[in-house]
């Protein structure tokens, strides 16, 4: 930020202050102009815009402090600063628990003016930073990364929308891969904590010890190999929202004390007892039937229903096949992109055969393999050869209960050379068999065009 592009006003009714500070920060840069009484200041306000204000507390009429809380009323983001006699010191104080950044006592040093003028810039400055970032943050709308428009994510997102302004714990559910992570962070982001961070942790990742370390943190010589004090997860979350993935995975003591915090919003750190109290929102996701897990004892029921207010259930890939095509557009752009290819298309008889798989691994699955097409195309279109990964049997084309092992067999191979487009290497070393077996079997079978 250049001095030009901050507004100083001065206000006070001696004249020699008034040109004397107006001759040293014009010559520093800034923007400035002056006022010799609290109406002229109040005019001047209105007709422009002004970052810092130079308050003198003794004016005949409306006085320094009054004329504070009148600028607060215009724009209480503007930084005052109070111009005062030794003898009004307590008026200046009292001025600064009303909102002033500063006061300076007359007579003015120049030196120390200059000093305060600095650091009330580089605020001015934070606040314009902090301000844009907002409205960035305003703009981003995560939800434009979840790709499809079936009536099942239709109604996932109605969901997002309906939950995120609230404070509620939120379950998601949904097979690996399906995307919950992303749903997290999209209530996350039209939240009101949206300017707080999300913190992420895989409970399922860990064993108990480290778990319990990394949520709640450890001090000092906590135990063995805790050489310094450590922030938990839970600590940094503050104000902002704690993703509990893979929840499901915890064990019975970790479930206790997760209890315990939720109910208080307080813990201490591992081997520390001063209370640290946090304020956080929970989502939490799991691919696993927690009510079973209740039935059968290895999930405590008081914790579910903590956890389980408000629940998502994700639908798996096979079940939102209309999406396949955009998702599968959608990366192919994303990683053309990041690659330098950018350009790229996909052949319509490789989307043909994308929804007819049945993606196990749902839309993380479909990402991989299109982002591995994307690395070994060698043209501008993504073509069935590139597809260096088996499409065995869908649901929709598995072989009924009666069919023979050679016919399953048959069955597969016609498809792996269906999906290579006739490639007989690629097909060989998709089915791991030599290519004098790959061709016995198709004379076998009677697989030639």
């Amino acid at each position: 930020m250049k001095p030009s592009d901050i507004g100083i006003l001065i206000v006070d009714d001696e004249a020699s202050v008034r040109d004397a500070l107006h001759k040293w920060f014009e010559f520093d840069g800034y923007r400035v102009d002056s006022a010799a009484d609290a109406q002229i200041a109040l005019q001047k306000l209105q007709d422009a815009s002004w970052d810092i204000v130079l308050l003198d507390i003794k004016m005949p009429g409306m006085d320094g402090l009054e004329l504070q809380r009148r600028i607060k009323e215009i724009d209480r983001d503007i930084i005052t600063i109070m111009i005062t006699a030794f003898a009004s010191v307590d008026t200046s104080i009292q001025a600064l628990k009303e909102g002033a950044f500063d006061y300076i006592v007359k007579p003015v040093d120049p030196d120390d003016m200059g000093h305060l003028i600095r650091n009330a810039v580089e605020q001015r400055r934070l606040y314009y930073e902090n301000r844009q970032l907002r409205s960035q943050i305003e703009e981003l709308n995560i939800t434009d990364d979840i790709v499809g428009q079936s009536e099942q994510l239709k109604g996932v997102l109605d969901k997002v929308a309906t939950v995120a302004p609230t404070d509620s714990t939120v379950m998601i559910r949904g097979e690996s891969g399906t995307g919950k992570e992303l749903i997290a962070r999209a209530i996350h982001s039209n939240s009101n904590r949206r300017y707080f961070p999300i913190i992420t942790i895989n409970c399922g990742a860990y064993t108990e010890g480290l778990l319990e370390s990394e949520l709640f943190g450890h001090e000092k010589g906590a135990f063995t190999g805790a050489l310094y004090q450590r922030r938990g997860k839970l600590e940094m979350a503050d104000k902002g929202t704690i993703f509990l993935d893979e929840i499901g995975n915890i064990g019975m003591k970790m479930q206790m004390d997760l209890l315990r915090v939720i109910e208080t919003r307080q813990f201490c750190r591992l081997g520390g007892d001063k209370t640290i109290s946090v304020d956080f929102r929970i989502i939490c996701a799991t691919n696993k039937d927690l009510e079973a897990a209740v039935r059968s004892g290895v999930f405590r029921e008081d914790l579910y229903y903590r956890l389980n207010v408000f629940s998502i259930t994700l639908p798996p890939l096979r079940e939102r096949t209309g999406d396949i095509a955009r998702l599968a557009r959608f990366f192919v752009n994303k990683f053309s992109q990041a690659m330098n290819k950018g350009g790229m298309e996909i052949a319509p008889e490789t989307i043909e055969l994308l929804e007819r798989y049945n993606w196990p691994g749902n839309v993380r699955e479909l990402r991989n393999a299109i982002e591995r097409a994307v690395v070994s195309a060698r043209g501008a279109t993504i073509t069935p050869e590139d597809l260096s990964f088996p499409l065995p049997a869908t649901a929709g084309d598995t072989a009924e209960e009666s069919a023979s092992l050679e016919d399953i067999e048959r069955g597969h191979i016609k498809k792996i050379l269906r999906a290579t487009g006739g490639n007989i290497a690629r097909a060989a070393s998709i089915l791991k068999i030599s290519r004098l077996t790959l061709y016995k079997k198709i004379d076998k079978y009677r697989l030639k065009k």
